[in-house]
């Protein structure tokens, strides 16, 4: 097990500072410190868990915020932060223009700290940082991220404390985009979730939404499906969703995610079946995506009082073999 820090030295991603951490068992992530401290990639004995965008590692500098600039950097990996003051949809919310899913992926890393140390018997890895979204007559909040795995375990924990430290009420929105990619997503594969009832976006999502859960090889022309669930969290509050692909070798093998459902009342599922931009996206969140100015107009749009925090944890593990996924099939159904 152990962390490597680095610097990539080439194309759009020059200049980004990333850390590498494996676990001993096969499990390894990338951490992108100056891109939120998101995690740009993920994976199990060679296998990869998440999807990759066809823009590859692209430095804030090249940041579009207009509209659907957004996408131009967005690298999807297994996570992509996406907020804190707006997400979702492109939209004018009280005169100010917003683009697509907000500034924070985009933010580079303060006051980064490395640890490597033994606790008790257990040798535990990791990283934690500053991010701040902040302006001039504007917003100042800033977001406390720490990343953290074990010797000889296959899964890793986030830890985030938001903060307003400004002097203004201000709009507040989280997402944690994510993305599932082959060959975790794969012709059957399928989405394990405690789902009590699913909204689809639009009409696009109306369509095959009794499929919500499955998923088929690439299509051409495909266009993308957002449903929206409502979820049941367990005896101890939490929501666990997976996706998983149980053919492959024979055995089996996915991921699943853990989050408090008091924390992240909402969950969006992104279903994208095209071809290159191959995708399933899990997305517990605070709000939905179709922007700020209707979920003000809704009156669901949360806020952060002046000195007020939340805190957010997740968990994201892998699920390798047919035992594994069988044991996660039964804690969801049990709940």
């Amino acid at each position: 097990a152990g962390m490597k820090e680095y610097e990539l030295l080439e194309g759009k991603g020059r200049g980004m500072k990333a850390v590498d951490i494996w676990t001993g068992t096969g499990f390894s992530f990338t951490v992108i410190l100056d891109r939120g401290i998101d995690i740009s990639q993920a994976s199990y004995c060679g296998k990869s868990l998440c999807w990759r965008s066809c823009t590859g590692e692209v430095h804030p500098h090249f940041f579009e915020p207009e509209g659907m600039g957004w996408l131009r950097s967005f690298l999807g990996g297994l996570l992509t932060t996406c907020g804190l003051t707006y997400c979702g949809a492109p939209c004018e919310d009280e005169g100010e223009k917003l683009g697509l899913h907000g500034r924070i992926s985009h933010t580079p890393a303060e006051e980064v700290s490395i640890e490597k140390k033994w606790k008790g018997d257990e040798y535990e890895l990791s990283l934690s940082g500053l991010l701040r979204e902040s302006v001039v007559f504007g917003e100042n909040i800033v977001l406390r991220r720490k990343i953290r795995t074990r010797l000889g375990e296959s899964r890793l924990w986030i830890h985030d404390l938001v903060e307003n430290e400004g002097f203004e009420r201000t709009p507040f929105m989280l997402l944690y985009h994510i993305n599932g990619g082959f060959p975790v997503v794969a012709e059957g594969s399928r989405l394990i979730s405690p789902t009590l009832e699913i909204t689809p976006r639009d009409d696009e999502a109306r369509k095959g939404k009794e499929d919500y859960y499955k998923f088929s090889a690439p299509i051409s022309g495909f266009k993308e499906k957002c449903y929206y669930h409502k979820m049941k969290e367990d005896s101890s509050g939490l929501v666990q969703a997976a996706l998983v692909n149980e053919n492959l070798e024979g055995n089996g093998f996915g991921f699943y995610i853990k989050y408090k459902k008091e924390q992240l009342p909402e969950f969006v599922e992104w279903k994208m079946m095209g071809e290159g931009t191959y995708v399933v996206g899990m997305e517990p969140a605070n709000c939905l995506v179709e922007g700020r100015e209707k979920l003000r107009k809704e009156g669901t749009l949360e806020f952060l009082e002046p000195g007020e925090k939340k805190e957010f944890e997740l968990e994201i593990g892998v699920l390798s073999g047919k035992e594994a996924i069988d044991k996660f099939k039964a804690e969801v159904k049990a709940i």
